[in-house]
């Protein structure tokens, strides 16, 4: 199962107990999944259509929840490629598809004339408990996801332009959410890309299990990425550190091959000897053998010397 079927099986346990965030899911959920039909007599019919049959349990019983009707699932082909069933719930006349239509803000009156609306009533979203129940009506229907563990993104399908603006302006009432979008084909994507966009998305709408998933990912990402570099930044230390000692080495053996050790000064000769014999300590360790001991700076300014001798040679 996909990240993305996980979520919405989660979401689609909730119950919302606010008659507002009821309809405000129904709203949600039918904008996108529903399709209208005429049924003769200027009566409307209303079928509302999912490929996940936890979903559409989920609002048949919402639908009677709210509205109290009784409604018949029926399983038939998804249009999708690779899906199999589609399951779908008729809402006809007889069962108020008219009443819920215009409470859901889908159908409206404008001149004295019926026309179904296109974008996201207002009077639906007027509390952010109902933005929320919207939001995951509208994910329930048209939302997907990637799984975190490999890309960040996430994003809602939409038919119109106008709902996908409405939905963008939705998503971004929210404080630190941002969310854009563009035109794909004949459909418009309302999306986001960043990591804690996403999850704080899921937790708004209630998917808390998933977003806390996501939050787990980005600590254990942030861990791993701040050991590769500290490693690499090991690695980038020990490569200077064995430069810069074959360096020194190697302007030893100049003075040796020219001179003779015995010319450098005392000092200098005692830490010419300490750094050719080991070649692999690290300064400070160089600095301990030296009797009396010397403190790393100590060390590295005799070492300098050394080397701008033997450069001079």
């Amino acid at each position: 199962m996909s990240f993305a079927a996980e979520v919405k099986n989660e979401l689609s346990r909730i119950e919302p107990e606010k008659k507002c965030c009821q309809l405000a899911e129904i709203a949600g959920f039918l904008r996108v999944s529903g399709s209208i039909g005429l049924a003769g007599g200027g009566r409307f019919k209303i079928i509302v259509t999912s490929e996940n049959p936890a979903i559409i349990r989920h609002y048949k019983k919402l639908l009677h929840d709210y509205f109290d009707i009784e409604t018949t699932l029926e399983v038939g082909e998804s249009n999708s490629v690779g899906k199999k069933r589609a399951y779908n719930i008729t809402i006809d006349s007889e069962n108020r598809s008219e009443q819920i239509l215009r409470e859901t803000g889908i159908l409206l009156v404008r001149e004295g004339n019926n026309y179904i609306s296109d974008g996201i009533y207002d009077g639906i979203v007027k509390s952010k408990c109902c933005k929320k129940a919207y939001l995951r009506g509208v994910f329930l229907g048209a939302g997907t996801m990637s799984d975190p563990e490999k890309s960040y993104h996430l994003e809602f399908v939409c038919r119109t332009e106008t709902l996908a603006k409405d939905l963008r302006r939705l998503i971004n009432s929210f404080t630190d959410l941002q969310a854009k979008e563009f035109k794909r084909r004949k459909s418009y994507v309302v999306y986001m890309k960043k990591a804690d966009y996403i999850g704080d998305t899921l937790g708004i709408m209630g998917a808390d299990t998933h977003s806390l998933m996501i939050e787990n990912i980005l600590v254990e990402k942030s861990v791993k990425n701040d050991a590769n570099r500290m490693t690499n930044c090991d690695d980038a230390n020990l490569n200077r550190t064995v430069e810069a000692a074959m360096k020194q080495v190697a302007a030893i053996d100049k003075i040796d091959e020219v001179k003779g050790l015995k010319w450098l000064p005392e000092k200098l000769r005692e830490v010419a000897v300490l750094r050719r014999e080991n070649p692999e300590v690290s300064i400070s360790d160089i600095g301990k053998m030296c009797r009396p001991p010397l403190k790393k700076s100590g060390v590295n300014s005799r070492l300098k010397k050394i080397v701008d001798i033997a450069s001079k040679l």
